[in-house]
């Protein structure tokens, strides 16, 4: 018999998926936040792919601006600044292989997030998307000759091309303070006359999803009084009024001035109630 021999053809199918296992969390004016997407070449060639990204998408609360997009150069799922390697369309497209283990690319995406605008829980979207080089169009479009090795190329159920949407989540915090005053003059009334106690209270109090890192609190005493020896309490327990390790100073940190480190607070952190007295002069 003669010989009949098929060839073949390529057939071009991607896919891109958003990686991140939650919505990435940011906060108000936060730089070169990180979506993480995974380009994967599901053909049977190898095929190059041109990357875009878009930040306008509708159906969120806000706009990021995108800042760049970086491939995962040593393939370890997580961005390394300085490490991964910026990409650049049409210079360093990806091009991926089919059916092995280079088949796929991992790729971040790195946006600016408003400073202004913006309130505890609303959503930003961007999207990634993967492009074939060879070309796109209805499954079944046939570019000839253009496949890998030289046969011809077919689109495949995915058109060519592939579009995923990551998703950032604000998570801010406000930490509010509430501050009283009470007195106590020398004769049992209530009196602000020389010698005269003011009992001063402070309630600070965290909310949204955030965290308040490192929160310190301080008041200066006012002019005409002075500090109270003894009486610096925080929640009911009495701080010392030197500089040492526990929460609480006074003129230590700064001079004339009631120093308390309350550390990281969240919507979980109980309220925090700090009391000292000063003598009117």
């Amino acid at each position: 018999s003669n010989v009949v021999t098929v060839i073949v053809a390529e057939v071009i199918n991607v896919t891109v998926t958003w990686q991140d296992a939650a919505n990435v969390t940011v906060s108000p004016g936060q730089t070169n936040a990180v979506l993480m997407f995974k380009v994967t070449n599901t053909g049977n060639g190898t095929e190059p792919f041109l990357l875009t990204g878009n930040a306008t998408v509708a159906g969120d609360q806000f706009d990021p601006t995108l800042a760049s997009i970086y491939l995962d150069t040593n393939s370890n799922g997580a961005y390394d600044s300085g490490t991964d390697t910026l990409y650049v369309p049409n210079v360093n497209n990806p091009n991926l292989a089919a059916n092995g283990v280079v088949n796929f690319v991992n790729v971040f995406i790195l946006a600016n997030i408003p400073a202004l605008g913006v309130v505890d829980g609303n959503l930003g979207f961007a999207t990634l998307t993967a492009t074939s080089k060879t070309g796109t169009g209805a499954a079944g479009t046939i570019f000839a000759l253009q496949g890998d090795g030289g046969v011809d190329a077919i689109i495949g159920a995915t058109t060519g091309t592939a579009t995923a949407t990551g998703k950032y989540v604000i998570s801010s915090v406000l930490v509010s303070i509430n501050k009283s005053a009470t007195v106590s003059d020398v004769y049992g009334g209530t009196r602000a006359i020389t010698g005269s106690t003011i009992r001063y209270s402070m309630t600070v109090t965290a909310t949204g999803s955030g965290t308040a890192v490192g929160v310190v609190i301080t008041d200066a005493i006012p002019a005409f009084t002075a500090y109270t020896a003894g009486t610096l309490k925080l929640n009911a327990g009495a701080l010392t009024d030197n500089l040492d390790p526990d929460a609480g100073d006074v003129g230590g940190t700064t001079a004339g001035t009631v120093t308390v480190t309350l550390g990281n607070m969240t919507n979980l952190t109980a309220v925090q109630t700090i009391l000292f007295d000063v003598t009117i002069n």
